[in-house]
């Protein structure tokens, strides 16, 4: 839990300095900044979480049905790559948004109450729990049901609010 708390703050610091140097920059009249600062607003997007959130929970599908060994493949090679891309792209978002409220934007921060970033938490919680579903059959059987709707959800519904 460290290590991602470390990760996030170290990346939304040097997101918000970049932006604050992409902001600084335009403020100057140059148009460099601009583009800068579109660079980072492009990079992630609240919307962005809920493809990576069903390929994350069709990984913990899989883990929950799979051997040990071959779980313990899925959860490495998958579903810690998609939790370390989830804390990339949210500490991507929340550094720009902070260098953007900081340069005077005080009306960005609201951005962060966008629902969609629940994917993103989602995916965080199930992460940090994983171990536990693993030792309970019945936790696993029901997680995997669990993780099956969850799946379907993110790629077939519409989520429009």
């Amino acid at each position: 839990m460290s290590k991602a708390l470390s990760s996030f703050a170290l990346v939304a610091v040097f997101t918000a300095l970049l932006m604050a140097l992409s902001l600084a920059v335009a403020r100057h009249g140059y148009p460099y900044g601009v583009i800068g600062a579109r660079r980072l607003d492009n990079i992630a997007d609240a919307a962005t979480f809920i493809p990576l959130a069903a390929v994350y929970f069709f990984s913990a599908m899989l883990m929950m049905i799979l051997p040990i060994r071959v779980a313990s493949i899925v959860l490495t090679h998958a579903a810690d790559a998609i939790f370390w891309a989830v804390i990339v792209l949210f500490a991507t978002i929340f550094g720009g948004l902070v260098a953007r409220w900081a340069f005077g934007q005080s009306g960005m921060l609201s951005a962060l109450l966008n629902w969609r970033f629940l994917f993103a938490v989602a995916i965080v919680g199930c992460h940090f729990v994983m171990n536990e579903l693993r030792r309970n059959v019945l936790l696993r059987s029901l997680f995997f049901v669990i993780f099956a709707a969850a799946t379907l959800a993110c790629l077939f519904w519409s989520f429009t609010l």
